[in-house]
């Protein structure tokens, strides 16, 4: 996966993620993820491009379990949520959906480097800049159910939870 990084910094709320005050849009996600990330960056569902990666800090995804914030992330096409770490229902709402979280140092990463991203190796290369960074590679399973969509589409697709 290849893309351009876009930078937020700690504790990047739901809130910031799927602003609250356009949660009538909750029925409407193609509509609502056009304000994805706007209270955190006015410009950033304008500016993105499909594949990009939202790159952030430590505690990314707290507040509510929102379960519209990963999933406005993704249909806005953003290839993968980078951070140093992630609330646990954000991470376990995004992995659901498939959308795919990685979690590792981002302290190399600038708003606008363009990154490298092999899920299967363990690797995420910063093009900018040359860095280098070791991820825990994802296990197969993990794999599939984001292959497959997330966990609800892998059921659909398998009739069942399997792990191959």
């Amino acid at each position: 996966m290849r893309g351009k990084a876009f930078k937020f910094g700690d504790n990047i709320s739901t809130d910031h993620i799927a602003p609250g005050r356009l949660f009538h849009l909750r029925s409407n996600l193609p509509e609502f993820a056009k304000h994805v990330l706007e209270d955190a960056d006015p410009e950033f569902a304008s500016s993105m491009k499909k594949g990009d990666f939202v790159v952030g800090g430590n505690n990314f995804g707290l507040g509510s379990s929102r379960e519209h914030a990963p999933q406005i992330i993704k249909i806005a096409g953003v290839g993968a949520v980078i951070a140093k770490s992630f609330a646990r229902i954000f991470y376990r709402n995004a992995i659901n959906i498939g959308l795919l979280a990685i979690e590792c140092d981002t302290s190399s990463i600038e708003a606008g480097d363009e990154l490298d991203l092999d899920i299967e190796k363990g690797i995420l290369k910063n093009l900018t800049n040359g860095t280098i960074v070791q991820i825990e590679p994802l296990p197969p399973v993990m794999i599939k159910l984001l292959q497959d969509g997330g966990l609800v589409e892998h059921i659909k697709k398998n009739g069942d939870f399997k792990l191959v």
